[in-house]
């Protein structure tokens, strides 16, 4: 087994049973629609459901969090002791992800290094962020897992993989099938097999080839993180506080950013408690220029355009900023879908942006030459295509 590389097999739990009940959708979805967790929650019931074993970001701040991160914890043991997991030793997972739309994207579930990942600005290490981290949401996410016995991951790592020699030669008809289920709430369809040693052998060998051709010594790049930035910057926080060898790895998916099923869509923004007419008139006091990257505006009574000189996110983002700074009353929520957007800006005190992004192509090349990105700057697909927990890995 090739060992330096920042990616390798891991020790992975699944549920025994009950596929359909356990799988849910990440945490960070769906922040500003309790309703869907409020369904995801019925479809649960009483079954063993790693819905049991997550933080949904629309419940924190509520008052509740110490609460329900005990009993989060206390969940997990009882699972360890009730036999509710098989564990697979050493062990890669292909998975196949039908979305919502047909599309079919495929993947690879093993451990990370954070030894070799890291959030801070300018790094240079193998693995990197895609997106500026907000400090502020570390702590929080660091209480969750401080006390977990285990980690259940949503995070997806792009490699740049152009010839599509790794995962797309994966022959799945050789392996064994672990799983083959119907996601909850239309989340597509979802099937895994284990790889085996044979298999793996090939895949770290192919991908130790990828990080030779990943840039100059000292500034190369073989994977970027596409979805859960801040769940790895945690994992990366949180490895010394817990303190085993264990938690100085983290479970994600390792997925070809060329897979035809990836696209980017632009998290869009939206401001809530705010004086519409003011902050129409602050943003085009911001945005007087009638050319540029085109960004609409919506609240329940007004839509226009503004044109912004840069990156669309960021320039939204930092007007957002300056505007939140002098009207603390203000909040701000990052809103995965143009409906939702629609829907929320018709609310009262609520304006939303729409605007384009950037496309998946021009992203190892973009994190090379300028660093990360502006926080929350893109989605992996829709709310729906999301990862789902699945697999879950001890980390002490």
């Amino acid at each position: 087994m090739l060992t330096n590389l920042p990616f390798g097999p891991a020790d992975i739990l699944l549920p025994k049973a009950d596929f359909e009940c356990w799988a849910c959708i990440a945490c960070d979805q769906f922040t500003s629609q309790p309703e869907y967790w409020e369904r995801a929650d019925a479809i649960a019931g009483d079954a063993p459901s790693a819905l049991r074993l997550i933080l949904p970001e629309v419940y924190l701040g509520d008052g509740h969090d110490e609460a329900r991160i005990k009993e989060i914890n206390d969940t997990m043991r009882r699972y360890l002791a009730d036999g509710v997991f098989d564990e697979y030793k050493n062990a890669m997972i292909c998975t196949e992800r039908t979305q919502p739309d047909g599309r079919v994207r495929r993947g690879i579930v093993g451990a990370f290094a954070l030894a070799d990942y890291s959030y801070e600005p300018g790094a240079k290490s193998l693995i990197r962020p895609t997106e500026g981290t907000v400090l502020s949401r570390i702590p929080p996410r660091v209480a969750i897992r401080r006390d977990a016995p285990l980690e259940l991951p949503h995070i997806m790592v792009f490699m740049d993989d152009r010839r599509r020699e790794i995962i797309e030669e994966i022959d799945t008809s050789r392996l064994s099938k672990l799983y083959d289920f119907e996601l909850m709430l239309g989340g597509g369809h979802l099937r895994g097999w284990l790889i085996d040693e044979a298999e793996q052998q090939r895949i770290l060998a192919a991908l130790s080839e990828l990080e030779n051709e990943s840039g100059t010594d000292g500034d190369r790049l073989l994977f970027a993180v596409g979805d859960g930035n801040h769940s790895l910057a945690t994992a990366k926080a949180a490895a010394d506080v817990i303190g085993t060898d264990a938690a100085h790895y983290a479970l994600a998916e390792l997925v070809n950013i060329h897979s035809e099923a990836i696209s980017f869509e632009p998290i869009y923004r939206v401001l809530f408690g705010a004086d519409t007419a003011d902050a129409v008139r602050a943003l085009h006091a911001a945005f007087p220029a009638q050319d540029g990257r085109a960004v609409d505006y919506l609240t329940r009574g007004e839509c226009g355009r503004v044109f912004v000189p840069g990156l669309e996110t960021g320039e939204v983002q930092r007007f957002i900023d300056g505007y939140i700074e002098e009207h603390p009353e203000v909040c701000v929520d990052y809103i995965h879908g143009e409906n939702a957007v629609r829907a929320l800006a018709a609310q009262e005190g609520a304006v939303g942006f729409l605007y384009g992004g950037i496309g998946k192509d021009e992203l190892f090349s973009y994190v090379r030459k300028n660093g990360i990105l502006p926080r929350k700057s893109f989605s992996v697909g829709h709310a729906e295509d999301k990862r789902y927990y699945v697999e879950a890995r001890r980390i002490r």
